[in-house]
């Protein structure tokens, strides 16, 4: 069993930044790799981000790519992802997920742990 925390979000305008946090507890974090996907109101989840078990390699989506940056704390079982230059179309639920695999994956299908989600609104 793993349990996953996010945390970070928040309101913010338009080019601002956030950095969301995910705390992961149980089964063995530095193992697997690890994602972020995003939900809008309305519209199906979508991926945005994943990193390897060890950080090696990381795979993101076009929407965000250069905008935004993954990253890992193995010590500290704690997933990152580095927002910038946000835009209003950043709005939704972020949920981070731990994978059944080492390398990253774009597919939801591939996660088999995800955390309650964080809310990032920007406005504009």
């Amino acid at each position: 069993q793993v349990q996953l925390v996010e945390s970070g979000g928040g309101l913010v305008q338009a080019g601002g930044s956030l950095r969301l946090s995910c705390a992961a507890s149980g089964r063995t974090f530095s193992w697997y790799a690890a994602g972020w996907f995003r939900q809008a109101p309305g519209k199906e989840r979508e991926f945005v981000s994943a990193i390897s078990w060890n950080a090696d390699s990381t795979s993101y989506a076009e929407s965000v790519k250069g905008r935004c940056t993954i990253s890992r704390n193995n010590n500290l079982n704690t997933l990152y992802l580095q927002m910038n230059s946000l835009k209003p179309e950043d709005t939704a639920v972020y949920y981070c997920a731990t994978a059944r695999k080492v390398w990253p994956s774009k597919s939801g299908n591939d996660y088999d742990y995800w955390g309650q989600g964080t809310q990032v609104t920007v406005s504009s």
